[in-house]
């Protein structure tokens, strides 16, 4: 089996209600009918290929999301030998339970299979893609992938229901609390379970009411706190090397390119342009 057609699995043993695979080529990756125990959404990445849902056959293509219940029928196969691809995540059905519950999207903590199969519209697909470059991405902190996983399915799952999401008046105090620990705590390394049990939110209700009031994720705001720990190190003349460490990076290129981004010069230009004064 060529490195194409090999499948690429990512797993986390701090995610575990979550997985995905990558085929770049799925000629030689065809199933017969089958069904899972979770919940699956798939990305088509490349090409197209023949998508059987219990009785129904939809022909997809690249920049379309297909989805499946847990225990449903279904299959997919290349179109005459054509090369394909796509991602495939698979969630937890008691994970994905307790997010639309915590959500108000059900009435009772217990699951209720979701009639849409195919998805067509590129926000959502470049969405997808963005959690799967993100999940696949070695250099990315447990809260990021936590984050992205959890906002980009609750966001889907809030439409799917024909439901607008919630907005929130005043910051509660419980937010204002946790943004001041996260101040206080940036340069740690924080999962979003951390986050939930300080401020007694589910991970998709903290998620929208953080960026809500704050403009940020609480993942985003993190970052952002961590590169204004990095000027001040900079100020001073630290070395950019102990600067990144300082401020929570894990090593000196993600904070050189994380830097540039949200400051719009290198740490290099920030530091001399502080010793120069």
């Amino acid at each position: 089996m060529s490195d194409a057609t090999k499948p690429l699995f990512w797993r986390d043993a701090r995610m575990p209600h979550v997985e995905l695979r990558q085929v770049d080529d799925g000629r030689k990756v065809c199933y017969a009918p089958h069904s899972h125990v979770h919940w699956s959404l798939g990305a088509i990445t490349a090409g197209e290929s023949t998508f059987r849902y219990r009785d129904d056959r939809h022909h997809v293509h690249a920049g379309t999301l297909v989805m499946m219940n847990p225990n449903w029928v279904h299959a997919c196969s290349a179109i005459d030998d054509r090369p394909w691809g796509y991602l495939m995540l698979y969630v937890d059905t008691a994970w994905l339970t307790e997010l639309r519950y915590q959500a108000g999207l059900l009435a009772q903590l217990c699951w209720h299979d979701i009639p849409t199969a195919v998805i067509r519209e590129r926000r959502w697909y470049a969405g997808y893609c963005r959690m799967a470059a993100c999940l696949l991405d070695p250099s990315r902190a447990l809260l990021d992938k936590q984050t992205e996983v959890v906002e980009y399915l609750s966001t889907l799952m809030y439409a799917l229901a024909g439901q607008p999401v919630q907005s929130l008046a005043r910051t509660p105090a419980n937010l204002r609390e946790l943004a001041a620990y996260l101040d206080a705590h940036a340069a740690e390394e924080l999962s979003l379970d951390d986050l939930c049990e300080r401020s007694g939110y589910s991970p998709g209700h903290l998620i929208r009411a953080f960026k809500q009031h704050f403009g940020f994720t609480p993942h985003a705001y993190l970052i952002n706190r961590r590169i204004q720990l990095g000027q001040r190190e900079l100020k001073r003349g630290t070395p950019i090397a102990e600067a990144a460490l300082n401020a929570g990076f894990s090593d000196q290129p993600h904070f050189q390119r994380t830097f540039k981004r949200l400051v719009a010069a290198t740490p290099n230009q920030y530091r001399q342009a502080s010793l120069e004064k």
